[in-house]
């Protein structure tokens, strides 16, 4: 995960020390917890991932972050139900392959996209833009910011290991 989409998960913006990134990271685990949230397993993988990625960063990050991680977290809750098709957290975006089709409803009300090009659906909040021009393939994509992927009931999985 780059600086930029770990800021964007933990909330942060402007001048930030690693004091900040360690007080947003404890924040985001109070609320993210798997006691009190059904994604919590899973937006603590990307939470720890983006504390990694940050904790020994200091500097200044674009004043464009606020609720990211609220609305990641939503996102996946909403696919978690889901049964038949695959989710991969790569970086700061959710990609949903496999049987889709008769979720697309779903998935649209839930803020997913679909990308023509990748054959699949992305989340990726509105507010939120992308530094990319969407030439990239889902394999470079998860070559580039890994991929990770939810297991558990609803969950496809196409054997060996996590993407990561």
């Amino acid at each position: 995960m780059n600086i930029y989409d770990a800021s964007k998960i933990l909330g942060l913006s402007g001048d930030v020390t690693p004091d900040q990134f360690k007080a947003a990271y404890r924040a985001a685990c109070r609320t993210y917890h798997p006691d009190i949230n059904s994604a919590g397993e899973e937006m603590m993988k990307v939470i720890n991932t983006a504390y990694d990625a940050l904790k020994n960063f200091s500097g200044t990050i674009k004043d464009e972050q606020s609720n990211y991680g609220e609305l990641f977290n939503n996102a996946l809750k909403a696919v978690l139900p889901i049964h038949g098709v695959i989710v991969e957290v790569c970086g700061a975006w959710i990609w949903i392959t496999g049987d889709t089709r008769t979720h697309k409803e779903t998935l649209k009300k839930s803020g997913f996209k679909w990308s023509k090009n990748k054959k699949a659906w992305y989340f990726r909040p509105e507010q939120f833009r992308s530094f990319s021009r969407g030439n990239a393939t889902l394999e470079e994509i998860r070559e580039k910011y890994g991929s990770k992927r939810p297991q558990g009931p609803g969950f496809t999985r196409l054997g060996g290991t996590n993407h990561a």
